[in-house]
């Protein structure tokens, strides 16, 4: 009687005899598709290097905010832009909210950033300072003479570690500095914006000036190319505005010249926006033909 393997064909017997074959036990892929996938495995691999080739290197960040043709943008005058922020802000708190700007300057995102202190002609809120200096001198006097919440030294330390912080700016006396720091403060002030340092200028000899300025002082500091803050309440004249606005523009102009030869910082766009509206370019202009009397947009 013939083999059981005779009556194939000779394709499958190669198939059965290469899975006797010691060949076999080494890999389960038949020996004819050998080199079929040795052949996608090579062309798989110069595929791949191909791409890693081709591929092209990640471009460096922009350095430059992104900036929008004002030439296509709908802009107000200021009479026209409080208009419609006063609509917005009906049946609103009063107290609470409040006109707002955004300057937009032309900037590089790296680089130093603009951060001080205006003094508005008509001061938006009356600050709370707290000033820390020694016990009994004449620096306390003064700053309480000038309406300083808060004087002193242990005092305030130990408020402030039991979390009563009832004030919005805190500044310290230079011959206070070190107990300041021994008390660790800026564990508790730090987090809140209000330790004192001598970079930000609140670490001062004449703390008396220094409160009478916070006081109706606004501190700004320009994030992502735009410098954001209060400038007026809801009630305050169109002439009351154009005066913070113009003292604002001003203050960031100075403070721009003060920078680096090297480095260029411009106004590029003024918005108008309150705490609970929209914001409004505006264009420069105090009020248009068909903005309303000034004396209709004074008042709460």
């Amino acid at each position: 009687m013939a083999s059981s393997t005779a009556s194939l064909p000779a394709v499958a017997r190669s198939m059965i005899l290469s899975c006797r074959s010691p060949l076999r036990q080494k890999s389960p892929i038949a020996p004819f598709l050998y080199p079929l996938q040795q052949q996608q495995v090579r062309g798989a691999k110069n595929n791949a290097q191909a791409k890693k080739k081709d591929k092209p290197k990640k471009k460096d960040r922009a350095r430059q905010y992104q900036y929008k043709d004002l030439k296509n943008v709908t802009q107000f005058s200021l009479c026209d832009a409080m208009r419609y922020l006063r609509a917005f802000e009906v049946g609103r708190d009063r107290q609470v909210a409040k006109y707002e700007v955004h300057i937009r300057l032309k900037t590089k995102k790296d680089g130093p950033v603009i951060r001080n202190m205006v003094r508005f002609p008509h001061a938006v809120t009356e600050s709370r300072i707290c000033v820390i200096c020694p016990p009994g001198s004449k620096h306390e006097k003064e700053a309480k003479e000038a309406g300083a919440v808060l004087v002193g030294e242990q005092e305030v330390f130990d408020q402030v570690k039991n979390g009563v912080i009832d004030f919005d700016r805190c500044i310290c006396h230079t011959d206070s500095f070190d107990a300041m720091n021994k008390a660790g403060m800026g564990r508790y002030l730090g987090p809140r914006g209000l330790m004192p340092s001598v970079k930000m200028g609140t670490v001062v000899d004449d703390v008396g000036n220094k409160v009478q300025m916070l006081r109706g002082g606004t501190v700004y500091r320009e994030r992502d190319g735009v410098i954001r803050m209060p400038i007026g309440q809801l009630g305050f004249s169109p002439d009351q505005l154009r005066d913070n606005l113009r003292t604002t523009i001003e203050q960031i102009k100075k403070d721009a010249a003060q920078l680096s030869d090297r480095i260029t910082k411009e106004i590029y766009e003024v918005v108008l926006s309150s705490t609970n509206g929209p914001g409004f370019s505006l264009n420069g202009d105090f009020k248009s033909e068909n903005s309303p009397d000034p004396e209709a947009l004074t008042g709460l």
